[in-house]
């Protein structure tokens, strides 16, 4: 995907590739493939490739994009949106891919734009990716003078305009509807569903919104075909994937790896391992908002249902390190605050509960707990688990706590019987 796959440590640049260094290294070539292909053998090629959208959920992209109407009767405004709304705690791949490779996310934006037939393109960044949102504007105007994108690609009377959009919203603009919302000029809230947005999304229109990894992954697939992409993994799952490792390790940082790469080999031969002294005592796979895994879920491969089998979530990819001098306790509470803060008020299990949530971990994290409170928090999190709230952030939330009441129970206890955090 990358200058080096496999190999070199993606957060350890700072360099952007003009269009000239990008397409010397046959970039732009898939594209061009592409656009001389019929839509919907692009469609199908994806499909087959099995590639899984990268940005958390895990859905077949080939798939979606074939909900999208075609044939004379469908509309004929369709659009492609790029969530680069990148919030998650933990995660920041798509931040790098964006800073260190733009063009290769512009050309996975003009092949998917292809695909479903739409003209227009935007790229909903987060707000505070001043680097990334810099460097992608300047990437497009190269694209353009190139003839990259534009009117009438590659003599082929393809239209495709591209639009940079920097957010100005919080952690919901993540969820696709409320993305979509926020992008139209109103309040980001999730919308219910159905439609779903590639039936209806921005402006009513048919809509495809996919993440910054999962788009840059479509050039290779495109240009190498359906085995190749298929034979770069280790595991069920197709294709590489950007892991990263955040925490009190010796190399922090990410890579570009095969899919199915054990969690073991990621955080020992790629991170260094655990710095001296410390021991590894948890580790939340897929950023804030997946379970905790313990330290015998070390050798299993990530991938998507492996990791869900497990009893978390691949997520992000993006992996959260808990070494044994850590506060699980107020590692939990860091990320419920953040949850309760990014809540959009849109529903009462979110907007009321996770305040809640949070005052009972205050209480346990400064040893003025009960045991009476863990149970509180096991009921809290079933009533702001799924199917209880309108879209999937407060779940998220609880995903972490619930975890943690299970896998380091004793230290909660330690805090309420001792009177104080045990880790002060």
């Amino acid at each position: 995907m990358l200058t080096n796959p496999l190999t070199k440590n993606i957060s350890s640049e700072n360099i952007a590739a003009t269009i000239e260094q990008y397409v010397e290294n046959d970039g732009y070539q898939g594209w061009r493939k592409a656009i001389t292909m019929v839509p919907d053998s692009i469609i199908n090629e994806v499909k087959d490739a099995g590639l899984r959208g990268r940005g958390g959920a895990g859905f077949n992209t080939g798939l979606k994009w074939s909900f999208v109407p075609r044939g004379e009767d469908s509309p004929k405004q369709k659009y492609i949106v790029c969530n680069a709304d990148e919030m998650e705690p933990g995660a920041f791949k798509d931040r790098l891919l964006m800073e260190r490779d733009p063009h290769l996310l512009l050309e996975g934006m003009a092949i998917a734009a292809y695909a479903i037939g739409a003209s227009h393109a935007y790229i909903f960044i987060r707000g505070e990716y001043h680097l990334a949102a810099n460097r992608l504007e300047q990437a497009i105007d190269e694209a353009k003078q190139q003839g990259m994108i534009g009117e009438n690609i590659f003599d082929s009377g393809f239209n495709l305009e591209i639009c940079l959009h920097r957010s100005a919203g919080n952690y919901i603009c993540g969820e696709e509807t409320a993305l979509l919302n926020a992008l139209e000029g109103k309040r980001a809230i999730p919308r219910a569903k159905p439609p779903f947005p590639q039936v209806s999304g921005l402006w009513g229109k048919p809509t495809v919104v996919n993440n910054v990894e999962t788009l840059c992954n479509l050039p290779h697939l495109i240009s190498h075909g359906v085995e190749w992409y298929k034979n770069l993994s280790r595991g069920d799952d197709a294709g590489s994937k950007i892991f990263g490792v955040s925490g009190k390790v010796n190399n922090p940082g990410a890579w570009e790896l095969p899919m199915g790469t054990p969690i073991r080999d990621i955080i020992e031969q790629h991170a260094g391992g655990m710095k001296d002294g410390l021991q590894l005592k948890g580790i939340l796979p897929g950023g804030g908002s997946t379970d905790f895994l313990g330290p015998d879920h070390l050798d299993l491969p990530m991938d998507y249902d492996v990791i869900g089998k497990a009893g978390s979530r691949m997520g992000t990819g993006t992996i959260t390190v808990l070494d044994d001098k850590t506060c699980p306790v107020g590692l939990v509470l860091n990320l419920t605050q953040f949850f309760a803060r990014e809540s959009c008020g849109w529903c009462t299990p979110c907007r009321d509960g996770l305040p809640w949530a949070v005052k009972i971990l205050e209480r346990i994290e400064s040893g003025q707990g009960t045991k009476e409170d863990l149970e509180l928090l096991r009921e809290q999190c079933e009533r702001i688990g799924p199917g209880n709230t309108f879209c999937a952030l407060a779940p998220g939330a609880a995903e972490p706590i619930q975890s943690a009441l299970k896998l380091f129970e004793q230290d909660f206890i330690d805090h309420i019987e001792g009177g104080c955090c045990p880790y002060k």
